[in-house]
């Protein structure tokens, strides 16, 4: 037997005795689900659509279905789901923490009913700034024009925690803008602005309009304290491939930090619902990761690196029979 048959033999046993573990009767109900992304142009809404189609293509096996909506992003898929609105939905690892804490949007009131379903593409925190601002580090952004994206995104939420790390006060110290982010590459090849953070998975639309102007402009590298992360567990360190912008003016990939992408759900989503959703994913990951740039560099142990809220039991089921925990 080669390799491939070995892998799709495993598969297959693994959810046959998956399947059996959640239940014939329970197998034999067809479930409906809805996965909450983001905008349509952004990277939430192609991966929901990626995992929908995997979960619909074994609709026979698993008997769920999986549709995909377009939401406001982050905030709106955790309240979403944590009141049964929505089954599934994809929000910032930083978020994510959140409201499982009961911190930001969300203090005194944790969503207790979350629970973690896998982490998926790294959202990088880039700072893209004009070459003749003369912007080497986060430090040099004092007395500059920079956007940091509108009150209340999450966007601006990192801008300010990386411009803090740099013991600058980004309401003082920079000449702050609050626009959204999709807006501040226009601003930047007009002269208006001299860069503009935003927390995107890459390759992104804005960020290569951006670079492909007769401005000049370049990331900057973000590269925080070892501190930095003892009371931000959610942050990790990545980078931004240069080789996906090759008009921006640097010549190898800029260090960063970001937050992973995380699939969420609610203890009420049944476990068969939840087990289908992961083990989709894990029996054809190769076509997964293929879907989309941002998910090129995933490996299978990656979907449990950046989550906050305990593991879903359908989702700690498929993970066990793949071996990612004891």
């Amino acid at each position: 037997m080669n390799r491939t048959s070995w892998i799709k033999t495993a598969a297959l046993l693994a959810l046959s005795f998956g399947l059996l573990a959640c239940g014939g009767a329970d197998r034999a109900k067809k479930h409906f689900a809805t996965i909450g992304t983001g905008g349509v142009t952004g990277v939430y809404y192609p991966t929901g659509g990626a995992i929908a189609k995997l979960v619909n293509r074994g609709e026979a096996t698993y008997g769920v279905r999986l549709s995909v909506e377009s939401t406001g992003g982050s905030v709106y898929n955790l309240n979403a789901v944590s009141s049964g609105q929505l089954q599934f939905g994809m929000a910032q690892a930083d978020l994510h923490y959140q409201a499982w804490q009961g911190l930001g949007d969300w203090a005194g009131a944790p969503l207790v009913h979350l629970r973690s379903v896998m982490a998926l593409h790294p959202e990088v925190i880039t700072l893209v700034t004009a070459v003749d601002a003369g912007i080497e580090t986060v430090a040099d952004l004092r007395g500059k024009r920079i956007n940091l994206g509108n009150p209340g995104s999450g966007n601006r939420a990192n801008a300010e925690d990386v411009i803090r790390a740099s013991s600058l006060d980004p309401e003082s110290d920079l000449r702050a803008e609050s626009l959204p982010a999709a807006e501040a590459p226009r601003l930047v090849q007009d002269g208006r602005l001299d860069g503009f953070f935003y927390t995107v998975g890459h390759p992104n639309g804005a960020v290569s309009e951006a670079t492909s102007g007769r401005r000049p402009v370049h990331f900057v590298t973000i590269e925080p304290p070892a501190s930095f992360f003892d009371t931000r567990p959610y942050y990790t360190r990545t980078t931004i491939p240069n080789v996906l912008y090759p008009q921006a003016a640097n010549d190898a990939p800029t260090p960063s930090i970001g937050v992973a992408t995380t699939l969420v759900t609610s203890d009420t989503v049944e476990e068969l619902v939840v087990y289908a959703v992961v083990h989709a994913v894990l029996a054809d990951f190769e076509t997964f990761v293929q879907t989309h740039p941002a998910l090129q560099n995933l490996t299978p142990a990656d979907l449990l690196v950046g989550l906050t809220a305990p593991l879903h039991p359908g989702a700690e089921r498929a993970y066990r029979e793949y071996g990612l925990i004891p």
